[in-house]
């Protein structure tokens, strides 16, 4: 029994380490907090903002509640096994074999330490150079994206997206919510780029498309990164596109520009100006949080001109002509079944990057 009872120990000891970094505790006081406005009627006067809330909490539950589910079964048998009952050693042992398991898959949530690691993730797609094929392969991405998603237990919500002419799409954001969406993303910040032979050229020619993933940490509260008002330009205009008739006859697009670094942000999608100018506000705070990170500034007013991704900062290459594979230009991680990566099989490439910072 002293054996198992030092593997328990050692167990939990391990498991209070990881509420420590991961903190857990902060986390669930955060997620009473949201329960407790959610429980308020008025709060439901505003629509979004009462989705945003929800979005947070179950982010924040997705992450604590299997640790916690984990901390309590430890904590029963290692109080069980303090009673020193031999007879159910057998009995303990499969139970805290269960228990290990468990842990070392759990324990992959340690590597998500960055400062937003733990958010929900926004991810704009936009089709580079290549007419019709780019617009294709953004359009092959974002269903990518959205498999692996749907794989990965996450919620999505496709808050803007403008097709092709003739096919795919030129642009789209994505919500993805979920445990550590955007410590999970993060990898996939850059540009991608496929080469294969073209199924719009007559001659089926090979053909090389670019398009870039934007992954931004989700900014839902203005506390965490705020903007000064005479920093932002915002103009209002009629949408186009397809839509209801309202979304066509009146000025309900929105698009905002910070001056200090150039960053614009548009969205037409919604039939209310209002609608559409939160949901650019909350592209723009990911996206200066992003700045923030990788120009480690203070705050907004210390940010230089620049995007977060830009085009010279090619991250992966998926050839499906004349061999096929799929390979990070980072990690050098690759996969031969382009097939399945394309049906969402990428978290090899996430844990390569994880593992490599």
């Amino acid at each position: 029994m002293q054996p198992l009872l030092k593997r328990v120990k050692a167990l939990s000891s391990q498991i209070d380490s990881a509420f420590s970094r991961l903190k857990i505790s902060e986390k669930v006081i955060e997620a009473s907090k949201l329960t407790d406005e959610l429980a308020q009627p008025e709060v439901w006067n505003n629509p979004n903002y009462a989705q945003d809330i929800s979005r947070q909490l179950a982010a924040l539950q997705a992450i604590t509640e299997p640790w916690q589910l984990l901390k309590s079964q430890t904590d029963d048998i290692q109080e069980l096994m303090d009673l020193g009952d031999d007879s159910l050693v057998g009995e303990f042992e499969v139970q805290v074999e269960a228990l290990e398991t468990e842990f070392n898959k759990r324990r992959k949530d340690l590597l998500f330490d960055g400062k937003y690691d733990d958010h929900n993730a926004i991810l704009r797609l936009s089709a580079g150079v290549g007419g019709t094929d780019a617009q294709d392969w953004t359009e092959m991405l974002e269903r990518m994206y959205l498999r692996w998603a749907e794989k990965s237990n996450m919620k999505t919500s496709v808050v803007d997206r403008s097709t092709g002419e003739e096919a795919g799409i030129k642009s789209s954001v994505i919500e993805i919510s979920g445990a550590f969406a955007y410590g999970k993303l993060k990898s996939e910040h850059g540009v991608h780029r496929l080469v294969r032979l073209s199924p719009f050229n007559s001659d089926n020619l090979r053909q090389t498309s670019f398009a870039l993933i934007e992954v931004l940490p989700q900014i839902d509260t203005p506390e965490e990164v705020q903007i000064n008002d005479k920093d932002i330009k915002i103009d209002v205009y009629r949408a186009g596109g397809h839509g209801g008739q309202s979304v066509n006859t009146t000025d309900s697009a929105v698009r905002i520009t910070h001056i200090p670094t150039g960053i614009v942000v548009a969205i037409q999608n919604e039939r209310s100006q209002l609608q559409n100018r939160e949901t650019a506000m909350k592209i723009l705070r990911s996206k200066l949080a992003q700045l923030l990170m990788e120009q480690q500034a203070e705050d907004t007013a210390n940010l230089m001109a620049g995007e977060s991704a830009n085009w010279g900062s090619q991250i992966r290459n998926y050839v499906l002509h004349p061999y096929t594979i799929v390979k990070d230009t980072r990690t050098k991680y690759e996969e031969h079944d382009v097939s399945a990566v394309l049906d969402g099989k990428i978290d090899g490439f996430i844990e390569a990057y994880l593992e490599r910072e």
